[in-house]
């Protein structure tokens, strides 16, 4: 008699841990960087399983079979699954409903949201395919975690298709208020599918709020507030707070490397001046850039002391250019750097450095280690690694961490100097205080911030999720909440 295969996890993301590139000599397999590789990567090579992914290129043609590649090539600890799209799936689904449909809603912003019928049809149609590929890699004894607004229908899919898989679902980003979700014609269908998980986790309580009165309001659904369950179709899902982590010793690895700490100091040298602010984002129009610079303006209209003594370096991320708010948000951002740069450079001074570009993590680290002050303004967010990032670097217990009230992350981290980004004059002003902090002040705000992140840290926040899987099976205590105090 056979031994049983071992529990896996298979990870489904709309983009995972490679991206496929098509050249003249084949399929190039090309490790990909985003916040959830870094949480949950280093598990699957511990521990093995599927990664069931976009490989980020257009499918040759309709019926085309996803790749199946272990990885990483030369030492596999596991089996990355593409999930092939092609060019109208990724036109509708990706550039469609998921990016001019949700994510502006999720986000708050109503006047940039598209409610278009063949947009929500190619979702639907995707969402079951990622389901199909999902349930070919699961087996019975194993737990798919599924992640994000871009995959909602997958859970009730296979659901429907086997009951009794094992689900986990996170949802990464802002979860709305249910009056703003109303305005979704397809609100109940996207409730219907999250509820198909056994677990649903958010990174903050105020999310699980909005969500757990969405599904009270809208469908009806008989809800415990307080211990953060659904009772739904003969079942009980329990939805919690657990804001993602960082690797914090890797950060700290990385901050200490001479190479990293000399290419800081090149850095510094390059721009050559007293006090350096630093902000690295996507380009998109939720982070704030357009805001965060006009209030960088008003700072050196306002305080001329600061010019040739200061200077931020604006790192925009490239994203979504074949949707056009993106594309004209580009256009505003540079054009708007350009009229500062000309109204303030002098000699050799600048006052904004702009880079239109993704950077590795080592060269990322060395850009938080030269920088004095960390801006990180979005107009909202569902959390922001970027701002943990700049507190793990941080070896030295100095630098000035600015950060939205509108981000998650401002409310786990305490010792952060909190802006509003709709209020231009109001941020100049806590720029001001930000460049002129001393160290006294910057190490107690530091210490602060660091053992917080330090202590909620990735593994901290995978041992969320081993837990809250746990509790649904009845192994230990409810720990729904647990982690967003």
């Amino acid at each position: 008699m056979s031994q049983k295969q071992p529990a896996k996890i298979v990870m489904v993301s709309n983009r995972g841990s490679y991206n496929l590139q098509a050249t003249r000599d084949g399929i190039q397999v090309v490790p990909a960087i985003s916040g959830l590789v870094s949480a949950v990567e280093p598990f699957l090579r511990e521990k093995g399983g599927v990664w069931v992914a976009w490989g980020g290129r257009e499918a040759p043609q309709e019926n085309s079979p996803g790749l199946r590649l272990p990885v990483p090539e030369g030492n596999p600890a596991y089996t990355f699954r593409e999930v092939p799209l092609t060019a109208d799936e990724i036109n509708l689904y990706y550039h469609g409903f998921t990016n001019s449909a949700l994510w502006p809603l999720c986000h708050y912003f109503l006047e940039k949201c598209r409610y278009e019928v063949r947009e929500w049809s190619a979702y639907v149609d995707v969402n079951a395919k990622f389901a199909a590929a999902t349930l070919e890699e699961a087996g019975e004894r194993d737990t798919v975690w599924v992640n994000d607004y871009h995959l909602a229908l997958v859970p009730a899919h296979l659901r429907h298709r086997r009951p009794q898989l094992k689900q986990f679902f996170f949802w990464h980003i802002p979860f709305p208020h249910h009056d703003l979700l109303a305005t979704l014609p397809w609100a109940t269908h996207i409730l219907r599918g999250l509820l198909g998980t056994d677990v649903l986790g958010f990174h903050l309580q105020a999310y699980v709020d909005n969500f757990l009165q969405a599904v009270a309001h809208m469908l009806g659904a008989r809800v415990d507030f307080e211990a953060g369950i659904v009772f739904w179709e003969q079942r009980r899902i329990h939805v919690g707070a657990w804001p993602m982590g960082i690797d914090y010793q890797a950060f700290q690895r990385q901050a200490a490397s001479p190479a990293t700490m000399a290419r800081a100091q090149k850095l510094r040298e390059q721009i050559g001046v007293e006090r350096l602010a630093l902000s690295v984002e996507r380009l998109d129009y939720t982070k704030g850039i357009l805001e965060r610079l006009l209030a960088w303006e008003r700072l050196l209209e306002e305080a001329p002391e600061w010019r040739g003594r200061a200077a931020l370096i604006q790192v925009a991320v490239p994203s979504r250019t074949a949707v056009p708010a993106y594309r004209q948000l580009k256009e505003q951002v540079e054009a708007t750097v350009g009229r500062i740069n000309s109204r303030f450079s002098d000699g050799n001074y600048q006052p904004v450095y702009y880079f239109w570009r993704g950077l590795p993590r080592r060269e990322l680290v060395a850009y938080y280690l030269a920088a004095d002050v960390m801006l990180v303004t979005p107009l909202r967010d569902g959390l922001n690694l970027v701002a943990k990032e700049y507190v793990a670097s941080r070896r030295d217990q100095t630098g000035v961490l600015v950060l939205s009230r509108f981000a998650g992350a401002a409310q786990e981290l305490k010792g952060a100097v909190l802006v509003n980004p709709y209020d231009i004059d109001g941020m100049a002003m806590i720029f001001n205080t930000a460049l002129g902090m001393g160290r006294a002040e910057q190490s107690k705000r530091l210490q602060l911030l660091q053992e917080r992140v330090r202590r909620h840290d990735v593994h901290w926040w995978m041992n969320c999720f081993h837990q809250a899987m746990a509790v649904r099976e009845g192994e230990t205590g409810d720990v729904s909440g647990s982690a967003g105090s």
